[in-house]
């Protein structure tokens, strides 16, 4: 009996399915298609559900039990060895001192993040250790601060493609534990320092964010860093190394638009620097070595950008303002003014830019306000909108180890279990998530 040409088709297509995949196993295929195959599905998951229309709305509910203060999480902020002595007047003008007009700093080696995932840190931690004569590179330092989920299946590059950022405080851990060099990171910093480092020999590492074309043609906004190693002053721009732009070295950017990015993070920025030069280091920071005088400085230029700027940048200044206190450790204040940003990005018009809706791939602070203001739902219903509604998969240790740590103060012991060895899974380098589960007396 002679089969139909369309049941000979139907008949076909299981094998050429299995076909399909069984080319797709082959290292070198599935290499070229991977990336293709991950865009497609965030473009079709982003077409049917459009991430900036997702918004938080904070219940801020009367606290439902006493906080269990003997669970303290590994702490964002790097503990920084400070001299003996501070700078003797720590409020002295930072221009007191002229500074050429010009300078470019020498021996800069440039490091791209092109053809990895999300290696935008591990990119610009390279340089700025190369500067001073580090011989590793951008996978030395990856393997490390983005390991990626443990499977033998895949080759290093692709178990890293889940981590979507790497946090300044992994960077910092990088520098402390896996090299000789010293590293200072501070909140609240303006150009002027920026301008004074550089002049002095020393190249910045600042976290900041951009603007770019997303797949539906809107203008989304990302979170970046950026090494920054010179300053014109006769033409009003700094020198950076751009680690996602073709090209990307010796890059221009006019001292306006360095600070409107910079504003994203809080004005963080982050020296370098070998340990025998650590009292020049502090000197010229003057009063930023001292890391509490920094919170109290970022404070204060939110509080005043709070007063003139609108829309996405009064977001942005509310957000620092909550960043700021944390840091102070002033939680339930900075309860109050995440819930402040939250309230702006709620009513942020529709246009071409869309909200910043990855705000939460990058920061953790209204986490540790919320949690520590003892409103554990809000923590949960923060994490839960970030992993299932801004992301494509929900691949984001930092959320969900939050929400593991609302789950624990509720007596929800089961799930904080799960979301803390789903952590280690996707990061087994993410120390906090072990401490939780040695804590809980249980294993991955």
């Amino acid at each position: 009996m002679k089969i139909p040409s369309r049941a000979r088709i139907l008949l076909l297509i299981p094998l050429l399915i299995l076909l399909a995949a069984l080319i797709y196993q082959i290292p070198f295929v599935k290499d070229r298609l991977s990336p293709r195959i991950q865009n497609l599905k965030t473009r079709l998951s982003y077409t049917f559900n459009p991430p900036d229309e997702a918004v938080f709305v904070p219940l801020a509910e009367t606290p439902l039990a006493t906080p269990n203060i003997a669970i303290v999480p590994a702490t964002e902020e790097p503990t920084i060895e400070i001299p003996t002595a501070l700078p003797t007047d720590q409020t002295a003008d930072q221009t007191s001192t002229p500074l050429p007009e010009q300078a470019i700093l020498d021996g800069v080696v440039y490091v791209d993040q092109h053809e990895r995932w999300n290696y935008c840190g591990p990119a610009n931690l390279a340089m700025a250790l190369n500067f001073w004569g580090w011989p590793g590179d951008r996978d030395d330092i990856a393997r490390v601060v983005k390991p990626g989920i443990n499977d033998p299946e895949l080759d290093f590059i692709q178990q890293g493609r889940h981590d979507k950022n790497v946090m300044p405080s992994e960077m910092i851990d990088f520098v402390a534990e896996e090299t000789a060099f010293h590293i200072v990171a501070r909140y609240g910093g303006d150009l002027e320092l920026i301008k004074k480092l550089i002049a002095n020999g020393y190249p910045v590492l600042v976290e900041k964010g951009y603007y770019e074309e997303d797949y539906t043609g809107k203008t989304a906004w990302l979170g970046h860093y950026l090494f920054t190693t010179g300053y014109d002053e006769g033409t009003g721009e700094f020198v950076v190394q751009d680690a996602y732009l073709k090209p990307g070295n010796n890059i221009r950017v006019d001292y306006q638009t360095y600070l409107e990015g910079w504003r994203s993070f809080d004005y963080i920025f982050m020296v370098i620097y070998p340990p025998e030069r650590q009292e020049e280091v502090f000197n010229l920071l003057g009063p930023w070595a001292d890391p509490s005088w920094s919170y109290q400085n970022a404070l204060e230029i939110a509080e005043q950008e709070i007063q003139t700027l609108s829309g996405v940048d009064l977001f942005f200044a509310w957000f620092n303002k909550g960043t700021s206190l944390v840091q102070m450790q002033l939680y339930a204040e900075a309860a109050e003014a995440y819930d402040q940003a939250f309230a702006i990005y709620a009513d942020l018009g529709e246009g071409d830019t869309q909200r910043p809706y990855r705000i939460m791939w990058y920061q953790t602070g209204p986490y540790w306000a919320y949690h520590y203001s003892w409103r554990y739902q809000d923590v949960i219903n923060l994490a839960n909108t970030t992993l299932y509604e801004t992301i494509s998969e929900p691949t984001l240790e930092e959320s969900i180890y939050w929400r593991g740590m609302a789950y624990v103060e509720l007596g929800e012991t089961d799930l904080a279990i799960a979301d803390f060895r789903e952590t280690v899974r996707l990061n087994p380098n993410f120390g906090p998530g072990w401490a939780m589960l040695e804590y809980l007396g249980v294993g991955p």
